[in-house]
């Protein structure tokens, strides 16, 4: 659950708009006895444990209370604390999810009723605003810790369906503000990548960077009237995901995490992501589709140009992560090692889907896919 990520997110913590552009002076650094103070002041909690988990630009601490129960408090960054709507709209997400049998986090209500609260504190850059929230602590392991087998990645990708299907039942008074225009995250923003294009100048891989961004604009765009809508997670990877034991040899998914990168877009950005993110520490990684594929549609069944641009899609996510990881490490570049640690991994499968080709990847995908039995 501690690995560094691919893209700058940690397990439990909302990534924002903010994560590749985000300053270090929004980031809360609370004293144990700060965060044990707050817990005790807004939910009449006593803690008896606390520790921080890794986050990149929220602060999150595992926390046990004296009641015996285990929490994660979150506290968001100044400058995402300023969006109370879209976090407002994450919380009630969860909840929502929670209430139909999904396992995700849900927030605990503090003494005044309220799922979240701005707290003022000064955490050396003087007084700012942060919005605090209480998480229930799933247990279990992440994806990202286990030898994925063909199970849990046909599970993972039944989950993702699951959950974007599932969200389509959503009705929000403010479920407008998830329209995120801009949100560099998206798959919609694939072009705005050109912005940030300069950190790869030298490079070599930049060439296939740029080469998926332009057939992004020739093949893809053109189809995105034929994609179907939904509200995408957006972050479905393998340090998101959570897993318990089932049986001597099987793993179930136990948690679905970090709802952050939580926008409007269509399904078939959703499973594009979950085949990327679950490529990244897979041994086989090419072989990693088609089982995701498989789970997805039997829960929703892809049309023709959704088919037909997957490929290109689960590019497009190595693109947008490993630009945007870099350029965090020129703002960040103490941060070096827990930004790039895995993207160097990432970049070797870029290349390599690339070498391959469309045509060759799709018949590895859809031939396992069209095989795959739901063991």
């Amino acid at each position: 659950m501690l690995q560094p990520p691919f893209r700058p997110f940690s397990p439990v913590q909302p990534h924002s708009s903010a994560a590749a552009m985000s300053t270090k002076d929004s980031k809360p650094n609370l004293s144990h006895s700060q965060a044990i103070e707050i817990v005790k002041r807004l939910y009449g909690l006593t803690v008896s444990v606390i520790r921080p988990l890794p986050s990149y630009d929220d602060q999150n601490l595992y926390v046990a209370t004296s009641e015996g129960a285990e929490y994660v408090l979150k506290v968001m960054n100044s400058a995402d604390s300023q969006n109370i709507t879209v976090i407002e709209l994450q919380t009630h997400t969860m909840n929502f999810l929670h209430q139909r049998g999904l396992p995700a986090q849900t927030a605990l209500p503090n003494l005044t009723g309220q799922l979240m609260s701005l707290e003022e504190f000064d955490c050396g850059f003087g007084t700012q605003k942060y919005l605090v929230r209480l998480l229930t602590y799933l247990p279990g392991t992440t994806v990202a810790k286990i030898t994925c087998s063909p199970q849990i990645l046909y599970d993972v990708g039944k989950m993702a369906a699951t959950l974007d299907t599932v969200l389509l039942q959503m009705d929000h008074p403010n479920i407008g503000v998830l329209q995120r225009k801009d949100f560099i995250w998206n798959l919609s923003s694939v072009p705005l990548l050109s912005q940030y294009i300069h950190v790869m100048d030298g490079d070599p891989v930049q060439k296939v960077v740029k080469a998926v961004m332009e057939q992004y604009q020739t093949q893809v765009v053109p189809k995105l009237p034929l994609f179907r809508k939904c509200v995408n997670h957006g972050d479905f990877n393998d340090h998101n995901l959570l897993v318990k034991p089932d049986g001597p040899s099987k793993y179930e998914i136990s948690g679905i995490l970090d709802f952050g990168d939580m926008s409007c877009g269509y399904f078939i950005f959703e499973l594009a992501i979950s085949i990327m993110y679950m490529m990244i520490e897979n041994p086989n990684p090419v072989d990693v589709g088609g089982p995701v594929i498989a789970g997805w549609e039997s829960v929703f069944p892809l049309n023709e140009a959704e088919r037909d641009s997957l490929y290109l899609l689960v590019l497009c996510r190595f693109c947008q992560s490993l630009v945007l990881a870099r350029h965090a490490v020129i703002q960040q570049p103490e941060n070096e090692e827990y930004l790039m640690i895995t993207a160097r991994t990432g970049v070797r499968h870029l290349c390599r889907l690339w070498e391959l080709g469309k045509e060759e990847v799709e018949r590895i995908w859809f031939k396992s896919a069209a095989q795959f039995s739901q063991p």
